[in-house]
């Protein structure tokens, strides 16, 4: 499973999902959804832009937990 780290680096900053939606042109429920970890799926350009907002890498952002890990 992929794990998006959205939420802990919004926390970090002290951002709400509005802000980072407004900031960077993402769709809102977008952003929504990679906060509470319900997205299936994300566009690059997506990814892109969120590295370019917070200053990161794709790594930090992203982190793949094989199943095993997560049931532990």
């Amino acid at each position: 499973m992929i794990k998006c780290h959205l939420s802990r680096i919004m926390g970090e900053r002290k951002l709400k999902i509005v802000d980072v939606a407004r900031d960077t042109g993402i769709n809102r429920g977008t952003v929504t959804r990679l906060y509470h970890e319900t997205a299936s799926r994300v566009e690059l350009e997506v990814v892109a832009e969120l590295c370019r907002y917070f200053d990161c890498q794709v790594g930090e952002l992203f982190e793949y937990v094989p199943l095993s890990k997560r049931s532990e």
